[in-house]
């Protein structure tokens, strides 16, 4: 493939440094979750602009910990969880794998999130406690009107940002907007880490109970007022207070490897947000004959890749044949309808959504990573603009 949907965002300047790193001190720095992974993330969370972050294995991972946080928090009036029809299964699956109710909703006409008609009509009749929604590709939703529906109806919000990373809404990163905001740095993101993710929130509630949901359930990580706090809670004596167990953890945590790469990463993060939004931009400028997602005034698409519509699945099947001809990469729209997913439909039944569906039968993408010059993302409109 000429243009490849993704290429590696960590360059040989990243590979021969983090190299330098392990053969020059490997046998004195702690390779799991150490002094790197704080850094880490210090420097994300002050780049989203919330108060906290923590680092996982990956953006699943991430949900994951946003959903076990949520559960254990103690503010929840029921276990009823709006989810996306578009987005990941790991958007949706650990509110199942977790024992909530899950409510699909439907994908907006314009953004492709969460359709808010949809969603208030939910909230109305089903009064959940949670709504998880996604930031699709990196194309921000309308946070003004779902932020009003969250203060209206009172639910715990969390931020599918994965594919989002520096993306921005009224000047603010999406991610920062929740109560939780889940990142992923897999290849082929803005930014990766290889493998990795990151939940930012502002509650040093959720903050706590995330830090110890990632290790297992141990407190080993809390500052050490909170953890005096818990001990004296519980009655831990010194010689138990290491590997005490205060919530039903998991281990989801990553390396100080990855923590490396992700400082390197932050020097690029300004950088590569901006080649990803021109490109975005110029797609949407230049494209012709197929629907692409549309984002709210003031706000900053950063994409992972364009998103776009054919007219049915018809004239997806002859844009692919041309894109496999001048060797241009592309798939299907995200996972389409996780509606039409047998993980849900064995589980709840089939989801339909005029957007969702028509995601399903007709999505593609096409390429936008930072070695995409405008000339490339030209030729590459210039393609689809000639299949009818």
């Amino acid at each position: 493939m000429r243009y490849k949907l993704a290429e590696n965002i960590i360059d040989e300047s990243d590979v021969a440094a983090l190299a330098g790193w392990l053969t020059n001190s490997w046998q004195t720095p702690q390779l799991t979750k150490g002094r790197l992974t704080l850094e880490f993330e210090r420097q994300w969370a002050k780049w989203i602009g919330t108060k906290y972050a923590v680092f996982c294995n990956s953006g699943s991972s991430a949900n994951l910990l946003m959903a076990a946080a949520a559960l254990y928090s103690g503010g929840l009036k029921n276990k009823k969880v709006v989810v996306p029809a578009v987005g990941w299964a790991t958007t949706v699956s650990p509110f199942m794998q977790l024992g909530f109710d899950p409510i699909m909703c439907g994908a907006d006409p314009d953004n492709f999130g969460l359709n808010l008609d949809h969603l208030e009509k939910i909230l109305k009749k089903h009064k959940p406690a949670l709504v998880i929604m996604v930031q699709v590709l990196g194309v921000p939703s309308d946070m003004k009107k779902l932020l009003a529906l969250k203060k209206k109806y009172k639910f715990l919000l969390m931020e599918d940002a994965c594919a989002a990373l520096g993306a921005e809404y009224g000047g603010r990163k999406v991610g920062s907007f929740g109560d939780m905001g889940a990142f992923s740095f897999y290849f082929g993101h803005q930014l990766s880490t290889i493998e990795g993710g990151m939940v930012n929130t502002n509650s040093k509630n959720l903050y706590d109970l995330l830090l110890m949901l990632r290790s297992h359930g141990w407190g080993k990580d809390l500052d050490k007022p909170t953890r005096a706090r818990f001990l004296k809670k519980y009655k831990i004596d010194s010689f138990h207070e290491p590997f005490t167990f205060f919530v039903p953890g998991f281990n989801l945590r990553s390396t100080d490897l990855q923590a490396f790469l992700g400082i390197l990463q932050m020097r690029k993060a300004d950088k590569v947000s901006a080649i990803r939004a021109r490109n975005h931009l110029l797609y949407a400028k230049n494209i012709r004959g197929v629907e692409f997602q549309k984002w709210p005034a003031g706000s900053r698409p950063v994409s992972i890749s364009f998103g776009a519509l054919a007219k049915n699945e018809a004239h997806r099947k002859r844009v692919v044949n041309a894109f496999n001809k001048y060797g241009i990469e592309t798939r299907l729209f995200s996972a389409g309808n996780l509606g039409r997913h047998p993980f849900w439909f064995e589980r709840y039944g089939k989801f339909s959504d005029p957007v969702a569906d028509k995601i399903h039968s007709s999505g593609f993408f096409l390429p936008n990573h930072e070695s995409l010059t405008a000339k490339d993302v030209l030729f590459i409109c210039g393609i689809v603009n000639k299949i009818s």
